[in-house]
């Protein structure tokens, strides 16, 4: 006897009951081969011998909460090409679907679809023989009430946390960058705090130091801070990571890197006393030195710089001699400091930003200006693309990256015809333009650096099903 076959449309909900994911909506494709479940913190380790994989998912579209945590023992490793044209090696694996009162076993490849309309997508291979699709139907099967989701997921174990306490220094909750660190600490269950920075003050003793919150706690428990510190609290938000760091907490990017990267003078002559490519740079404290400053750079059109300035304000770009002379004469009539920089017309309002980590470069991007801009940062309408970074431009990245004392970076670098350039090295980098281009959790391999830290281990964190996962 035949066995009658699933009508389904073309988004229907599902389940993978041996995943731990009891409701996610997936979107049926025929015209895809493989199956594919959205998945990050992807680790592979061993069991018994065998190779298993364990990660997290979103099983909810377009919300970073809930996370579940899954294992399941790998299959294999395949390349696989995205409707987009690239191709990425993912894990494959086989488990249990549950769909329509039906369930069997189907293979599922593993890759982060936070970008993507649906966390799920459902292939051919997994409908072949059971299911019939009418594309101009949703939800054949039912759909999935609020309530019984908010049902489903009430119980959700790790988003309390139970892993390290660490707090996010800075000013603004909503801050996207900000955002981020928060939910990728929460989703890799560590106890995440916001603190305001203006809501921190420092009680200093030999016996006691601590450090207070408005709010009446003390913060001394924490196991790190995170500095995302804006230039005008530069002052007092490195003074208040330096007594953290005085009382053992510990601090992604310390104190002294963050304040020697913020000085764009200082920063210029460590980088280029440790023999990094920098473009040629004229610094002067008197306006009548104009005139030479113009001619170390070789002229206009040129580049002028507050000391002070940051994300592409404070940056004049002079275009003949003259109007040279006019704009730092009157910035220094305000007494500000600026550099004077020669201007690399090559680069035609491009630039890269290299994100590294630890050492290593975890993702970049090629900033491009709006018309009629020169500036290529994304807060001056810029705009963001990936881009294929040369083993050159990396290690100039991460060298610079060490000579300034700094765990996480973004390294601004200019290709010239002398080669790439170091422009500027920014110890809060923002996370939107570089997440959003590469489809890369940055956020995420910043806990991942606390956790190295702190030897925390987030393969030991319990998983869905109660089991604890063993790393390699």
């Amino acid at each position: 006897m035949l066995e009658k076959k699933l009508i389904v449309g073309s988004e229907e909900w599902c389940s993978f009951p041996g995943l731990g994911v009891p409701a996610i909506k997936a979107r049926v494709d025929s015209g895809a081969k493989t199956s594919c479940l959205h998945a990050y913190n992807i680790q592979t380790f061993k069991r018994e011998g065998e190779p298993w994989v364990s990660f997290e998912a979103h099983p909810l579209q377009h919300l970073r909460r809930p996370s579940v945590r899954c294992e399941a023992r790998l299959l294999d490793k395949r390349l696989v090409r995205s409707s987009s044209g690239d191709s990425e090696k993912r894990p494959v694996i086989r488990t249990a679907l549950s769909i329509g009162g039906s369930v069997w076993d189907i293979e599922l490849t593993l890759t982060n679809r936070d970008s993507m309309g649906y966390r799920m997508l459902l292939g051919r291979e997994a409908m072949l023989g059971r299911m019939l699709v009418d594309p101009s139907e949703s939800f054949c099967l039912g759909e999935m009430p609020q309530s019984q989701l908010e049902e489903y997921y009430r119980d959700e174990h790790h988003m309390a946390g139970t892993g390290l306490r660490i707090g996010v220094l800075a000013s603004n909750p909503d801050l996207y960058s900000n955002q981020r660190i928060m939910e990728a600490g929460a989703e890799r269950g560590h106890r995440m705090s916001f603190l305001d920075i203006r809501q921190c003050y420092m009680k200093l003793d030999p016996n006691e130091p601590e450090v207070h919150y408005r709010d009446g706690r003390i913060l001394n428990n924490l196991d790190a801070v995170i500095p995302r510190i804006r230039p005008s609290q530069t002052f007092y938000g490195c003074a208040l990571t330096r007594h953290f760091e005085s009382i053992g907490v510990f601090a992604l990017n310390g104190s002294a890197a963050i304040s020697q990267s913020r000085d764009k003078l200082f920063s210029l002559q460590l980088l280029q006393q440790n023999g990094l490519n920098i473009p040629t740079s004229g610094f002067a404290n008197s306006p009548v030195d104009t005139s030479e400053l113009i001619e170390m750079v070789g002229g206009a059109p040129l580049i002028v710089k507050l000391l002070e300035g940051t994300q592409g304000r404070g940056v004049v770009l002079a275009e003949t001699r003259k109007a040279g002379e006019s704009v730092i004469n009157a910035f220094k009539s305000l007494k500000a400091n600026l550099l004077v920089q020669e201007f690399i017309r090559e680069a035609q309002g491009k630039d890269l930003r290299l994100f590294v980590i630890d050492g290593k470069v975890v993702a970049s991007i090629q900033r491009e200006a709006a018309p009629g801009e020169f500036r290529a940062n994304i807060h001056q309408g810029g705009t963001a693309s990936v881009v294929k970074v040369t083993a050159e431009e990396k290690r100039l990245a991460v060298k610079a990256a060490r000579v300034l004392g700094l765990k996480v970076a973004g390294v601004d670098i200019i290709r010239s015809k002398k080669g790439p350039l170091l422009l500027e090295v920014n110890s809060s980098p923002g996370l939107e333009g570089i997440e959003s281009a590469t489809r890369k959790d940055v956020a995420g391999a910043m806990i991942v650096s606390i956790e190295k830290a702190h030897k925390w281990r987030p393969s030991m964190a319990p998983l869905s099903n109660g089991s604890l996962a063993t790393g390699d």
